[in-house]
Formats: C-alpha cells, structure tokens, sequence
C-alpha cells in the first residue's frame, strides 16, 4: 500500500527537477496553430499543400490543437481520429486500425506486419510489435491519411498511414518553453508531466533544437492477492508478494535533438536525433475470472513489467535541380524491448485439463510446480533511404516520385521459465527453459514510385500513380523443447547446428520473396477555392512472410483495392468534409494460435468494408465546433476455414488428411473495430480581466465490436460493449503564459479496447468448465477518469 501523501510529495519533486532538465513546451506562441483547421498546411503527397485542397480523407491535429485535446501518446490521439481504431494490451503493444481493416492480429513476432504505416516527419517507424509509443510533445502536426497510401507510402500503409511532423528548428530567433502537470487517475495515484524545449539560431542560415519531457503515468489496477492448487503435484501457489495496489504505473522520459541549416537560397539540410525510454510495471488488463470481483482488479502470479527504449538518427537533404525539388532522407532506427509476463494460466489450465503437471519434477525426481513465467527481449534495426523529385507544384503537368530502400530485422528472444525444472527436460544450454524462441527475421523492401498529375482544364485534374515493389523475407533459428521433452518440435526437429547464437541448433531457416505492381487512379474537380470533389481508385498491399511451423508454407502478401468518392467544402465558418467508400481486401492474412500456441498465418478469404466519413467544423466569434465519424460495414465474403483452399469449403480435409472446420462463417464481422466511430468537440475562448479564458467539451463514442473473427472464441472472449466518454477543459493564458484545469473521461467509463487469454481460448478459457477457477480472460480497458492542472511559460 502507497501513503498518497508521500507519493505527491515526490512526485512534485521528480517533476520540478525534471522541468530543469526538459527543455520543451505545449504551446509555442510564434508557431501555434491558432488559423483554424482550414489553413493547415499537410505533406500527405510529399508536397506542402492546404489540408482542404487535398484529395485525400485526411485528418489533421495540429500543435495547439494536441494540447488543447489533452494529447500525450498514441492511445490519445486515436480519440479524435474517426476512422482509427487501437487495439493495446499495454503502452508501446499496440497496433492501429483504419476503416475496419483488422483481423485480430497479435503482433507476434513471426506474424504479419501492420496494416497501418507510421511516420516520424521523412522516417518509417513501425515495427512487428507496432508503432512507437512517442510522447506527444512539440509536434507541429499528426496527420492520419485513410485508405490505401500504397504508392507513396509503400509497405505496410496497406490501409492507412499516420504521420507524426515535428517541429523544425526556427533561426529567426531564440525562444522555448517549459510546461507542468499534476494528474490524479481515479481508484489509482498521482502522476504528472514535465517537458520542456528551446530553439536557438546558429547564425543567419542555421538553428538547433532541443526538446525534453518526463512523464509519470499513475497506476490504477490492483493485483489482489490470491492463490491456485496444481491437481497432479497438488502444490499451492500464492501471489502474497507480489500483491499491490495501483501496480501499473509507466515512467517515460525522452529527448529529441534537431538541426537545421540552411546552405544557400535553395538546399537545406536536418539532421534530427531522437530517444525514449518507457518502464512500465504490472498488467494493464483487469481480469474476468471468479477470482475477482471488482473492476480494475487481477491476480497475477508473477512479475509483470517492460521497458522499451529506442533511439532514431535521421537525415534529410533538400535543395532544387533546375526547377525541380529534390528530397534525399534516410535513418536508423534502433529499438529494445524487455518483458517479463505471467504464464501460469497455460501452466494451472493445461494441468487441471490435461494432467500437464505430471511431466515437470526436478533432478530428485520430485515433482515441482508446474509454474510458468516468461522473459522475453525483442532487438529491432530498421534503416531506410528514399530519394525523390518533384516538378513545380504550379504546372499544368505535376510529377513526383522516386527510390525507396529499407531492410528491418528483429532479434527474437523469448524464454519460457519453470523454475528448478529438471535438466533432463530443460533447453539445452539454457539454466530452466522448458521453451526456447531464439530467431532472426529479415524484412527487406525495395521500390520505385511515381505519380503524375495532369490539369485536363483550370478545374478538372486527372492523377495517375503506381509503385513497382519487391519483398525480401526471412526467418531463422529455433524454437521449441528438448528433444528428451518432445520427439517432434523443438531440439528433435534440428536440422542443422546453431546459426544464431544462444540456440541449441536449428529448426528454422525459411525465406519467401516476391514483387508486384500496385497503382493509383484519382480524378478532381474543384468547383471554387471552397470546394472539391474527388474520385480514387487505389490499391495497397502487406508483404508476406514465414510460418515459423515446419509443416506450414509462407504466407503471401495481402492487397486493399480502394474505391472512394469525397468531397471538401467551406462554407464561410462551416467546414464540411466526407468521404463514401468501398474497399476489397484480398488474400487475408489471418493469424490464429495452432497446435502448441504457435502463431500460424494463412492468406484465406476476402472481406469487404463499405464505409463512410464525414467531418464538421465551425468557427465564429471565439466559438468553435468539430465533428468526426465513421461507419464501417466490414465483413468477410468467404466462410473462414481452419484449413484454406480455393473453394472455401471448410469440409474438405487438408492435404495431409487433417480434418477441417468453419471458423467464421460468411458475412462474420470483422473484429476490433466498430460499426460506429465518433467524436464532437465544443471550444469557447473570451476575454477576462485582459486575458484569454477557455472551456471546452469533449465527446468520444466507440461503438461494440467483436472480439475475434472466430465464432466459437468470440462467443467465449464475448463482444467488446460500446462506451461513451467526455472530457472537459477550462483555463486561462496571458502574453507568455497559460494555465488549465482538464479532466479526461470524466465520467469514469470503463471501456474494453482489447481481451486476450495467456494460451488458447479453448484451454484457458475452459468452455466445458472442468477447472474449478473456470476460464481467466484479461481485457485491457481505457484510463479511468483523470483530473489535473498543466500550467506552462513561454520566453
């Protein structure tokens, strides 16, 4: 138990230390966006242009809105993006949706890369695991592009891309800022945030810019105390010492370095350098199990904690070839991630259904607790370069395009531990492994992109595009048991001697490549300089990969063919955007736990997802209003069958005689997302005593979704329910400074954005009910309500 007084105390210290060391702020007032949503100015096709005379569903926050939105991470933002869904099991574990397009994915490291690519300003950053958790913080802008951005973007923008922008350094002058928040989360403790930056010219054609920000995110879930009995050892095991509550508590903290120098009239050059540690502890999932009885409750048996910390270096060189822009950029990213998780439930389910226990005894020969925990750490490299050309934006003919190179590779680690297991049974060369994971995946990427856009009259634009890609994948190493364990998997499968080191021998080596072509088609007509109609064919992909079980094949990559009409439209203060759509996703990855809680992908089916999007503004006179929201209908259009063949008929056998089954029959929705997405955000802003006051209301609304694609598992895991929340804001700012009171979800909703059990459905959520706890589900649920004040000076 945590004395609260103890915990302000030095909390408040931590923070005003930190804010000596931070050098950035929320809200910069020689930069902030205070022109209104109509006049950002978006690089969504690579070229600066305003947001509204892009032909493109697009939406974007910029650096005064994400303060005024309360916007920390990424979990944030995705509020107020109407056509983004998150799925997280817990901060920097999440992957990103847009437009329905989800299978349920679980980010396993030998599954399918994301749908959804991320950018940090020029540099790609997503990973297996998903994109960075960045601390939201002097950005000057995110931008959420929907649907396919496959010839531009490439790779992994199969159904969207999201970009996150910086803000550059600035040599006109010397200025920064310092910011301050203390936060409480209900049924939880005290966090809070400092951040800080400063901008300093070098001279007349340079700039540097540091930027700085700690924060303490409070726990709010309890691990109550609680204990299980292994049947075949009949051993009892507690978790006495590991029972606290508000045990799931995030400390970030981070720094980004960023030049600017201009060479002459027409090249620049920016080097940037930026890092984050995040460190986090417990499980952000409260339980459903007859072990608890509240919210916000769970009963883990061991450690649950990560941390994860990256470093990115990136380059970008532009300058002019005649008339032409040319941009040269490429980075380095390095990311290290170190887990440690409970697995007793696979260990208690598979003893109490199974008789499990029976195999695990120490070097006596006496049996021991069957126990499991896991201890895992993921290495990510990824660079890339990109060179391109653009003709002048002001030309009847327009063309764009380039070069594209990146190669990621991801170093797997994953141990899975019972303590003073025999070393009969133990993974040779490790001190109690039951199971060993020890691979190296390779994904290497090149392309060549290009579009031209042609004025057919002074109204009328045509816009063809198209990306020529190749993919190049691979996967090595081992996993498994002892062969003294099991005579099929693991050492007993080796074919080879160690390749990576740490492993016992080789069980795994497999590569699979490919190319294609993939195109864009848009057609654009503007009636005025306040309104457009636009329509888009265009098609994005997801490369494929390996199967990590011997017996399965790689799988092939995935295409989204996009149809879409949209229009954008200003009506004096009224903003009204929308766009109706149709897409078709093809070849499906969809990834499921198999035999032994392998993670198996198959390219089975099709899916269609009928949608449309609509956003609304309005602003006049200190008052202001946006609206987003989406409707997605997105179902799949084949039945889903455990084994896949050109016919869908799930009662055909496989190849090897194994018996097939109907997983989700046609017409299933898609899980993860909703239906319905929306949000709608009320600001006033007037004067009081010579300053400049503010209140604001927020509303966000997440409609119910299914939890799994699979019937059988969806009916155990059960509908994720639909939830409402609100948010208020009021404050006051002078010339340099500004103070606010917020709270976020105030109404204390507890709403589920993801569930997931530690081994298969079928096991830990024991649907026959032949343990005596019954089946264990963790669903991760949303921050409850949090209240603060921020404060930040300008100078």
């Amino acid at each position: 138990m945590r004395n609260m007084s103890k915990v302000l105390v030095r909390r408040s210290a931590m923070l005003l230390g930190g804010t000596i060391l931070a050098t950035s702020g929320t809200a910069l007032a020689q930069q902030a966006n205070t022109e209104g949503d109509n006049d950002i100015v978006v690089t969504a096709s690579k070229r600066e242009e305003n947001l509204q005379d892009v032909p493109l569903a697009i939406t974007a926050i910029g650096n005064e809105r994400l303060s005024e939105l309360q916007v920390k991470e990424f979990q944030d933002v995705v509020k107020f993006l109407p056509s983004v869904t998150i799925q997280t099991a817990a901060p920097g574990f999440s992957q990103v949706y847009f437009r329905g397009v989800a299978s349920g994915e679980n980010a396993n490291h030998s599954a399918s890369l994301p749908t959804v690519g991320t950018y940090l300003d020029e540099m790609p950053i997503t990973t297996i695991q998903g994109a960075l958790d960045i601390h939201a913080y002097d950005l000057a802008r995110v931008e959420a592009l929907a649907g396919p951005q496959g010839t531009l973007y490439g790779a992994s923008s199969m159904a969207g891309t999201i970009k996150l922008v910086t803000n550059r350094p600035d040599p006109s002058g010397t200025y920064g800022s310092v910011g301050l928040e203390l936060n409480s989360v209900a049924h939880g403790d005290v966090g809070g945030v400092a951040e800080g930056f400063v901008n300093a010219p070098l001279g007349e054609r340079a700039a540097l810019r540091l930027v700085g920000w700690y924060r303490h995110d409070a726990g709010y879930i309890d691990n109550i105390a609680g204990s299980r009995t292994y049947p075949t050892s009949d051993i009892t095991q507690d978790n006495a010492a590991l029972v606290e509550k508000n045990y799931n508590d995030v400390d970030t903290y981070g720094a980004r370095l960023a030049l600017g120098i201009d060479l002459d009239d027409d090249w620049t050059i920016r080097p940037t350098l930026m890092g984050q540690v995040q460190k986090t502890n417990g499980s952000f999932a409260q339980e459903r199990s007859t072990a608890v009885s509240d919210d916000l409750q769970t009963v883990q048996y061991n450690p649950e904690n990560s941390k994860d910390r990256w470093i990115q270096a990136a380059l970008t060189i532009e300058g002019k070839l005649g008339n032409w822009d040319l941009t040269v950029t490429g980075g380095h990213l390095r990311r290290k991630t170190e887990v440690e998780s409970d697995y007793s439930d696979y260990a208690y389910f598979y003893d109490a259904l199974y008789g499990y226990g029976a195999y695990f005894y120490d070097n006596n020969g006496d049996l021991i607790s069957p126990n499991q925990y896991i201890q895992g750490i993921d290495r990510y490299k990824k660079s890339f370069v990109e060179a391109r050309v653009a003709s002048p934006a002001d030309a009847r003919i327009r063309f764009i395009g380039g070069l594209f190179w990146q190669r990621q590779s991801h170093n797997i680690e994953q141990n899975y531990i019972i303590d003073n297991l025999t070393d009969l049974f133990t993974v040779t060369g490790t001190d109690s492994n039951i199971w060993l994971t020890k691979q190296l995946r390779i994904d290497r990427d090149y392309a060549a992109f290009g579009e031209i856009s042609f004025d057919i009259t002074d109204k009328l634009t045509l816009t063809g595009g198209g990306r020529v890609y190749k993919f190049d994948n691979s996967l090595v190493g081992f996993f498994g048991y002892n062969a003294n364990f099991s005579s099929r998997t693991g050492e007993a499968a080796c074919f080879a001697g160690p390749i990576i080191s740490g492993t016992p021998c080789t069980n795994l080596d497999k590569r699979t490549k490919d190319s294609d072509f993939i195109h864009k088609l848009n057609l654009t007509y503007k009636f005025s300089d306040d309104a457009l109609v636009y329509a888009t064919w265009s098609r994005g992909f997801r490369p494929g990969g390996i199967n990590r079980r011997g017996t399965l094949p790689p799988y092939g990559p995935d295409t989204l063919d996009n149809y879409e009409f949209g229009w954008k439209t200003n009506w004096g203060p009224v903003r009204f955007n929308g766009a109706i759509y149709q897409e078709d996703w093809t070849d499906i990855q969809l990834s499921f736990l198999g035999l032994n809680g392998l993670t198996e992908i198959r390219n089975a089916g099709v899916a269609r997802i009928r949608g449309i999007e609509i956003d609304l503004g309005y602003r006049r006179n200190g008052f202001s209003i946006n609206a987003g929201m989406s409707y997605n209908d997105a179902e799949i259009r084949r039945d889903f069958c455990r084994i896949a063949n050109d016919s869908f008929d799930c009662t055909l056998p496989g190849s090897d005689g194994a018996d097939n089954a109907l997983l989700a029959p046609k017409g299933t929705s898609l899980p993860v997302t909703p239906k319905f997405k929306g949000n709608v955000v009320a600001r006033y802003e007037f004067p009081v005593g010579g300053m400049d006051a503010h209140v604001q209301f927020a509303v966000n609304h997440i409609g119910k979704r299914r939890s799994d694609l699979r019937t059988f598992e969806n009916s155990l895991k059960g509908f994720f329910d639909a939830y409402t929340t609100a948010d208020l804001s009021v404050g006051v700012k002078g010339d340099d400074w500004k103070a606010e009171l917020f709270a976020t979800n105030l109404f204390d909703e507890n709403g589920v954005i993801n569930s997931g059990v530690q081994c298969l459905e079928t096991t830990c959520g024991d649907p026959d009910g032949i343990s005596s706890t019954g089946g264990v589900f963790y669903d991760t649920v949303i921050r409850p309500r949090l209240i603060g004040i921020k404060v930040s000076k300008d100078f």
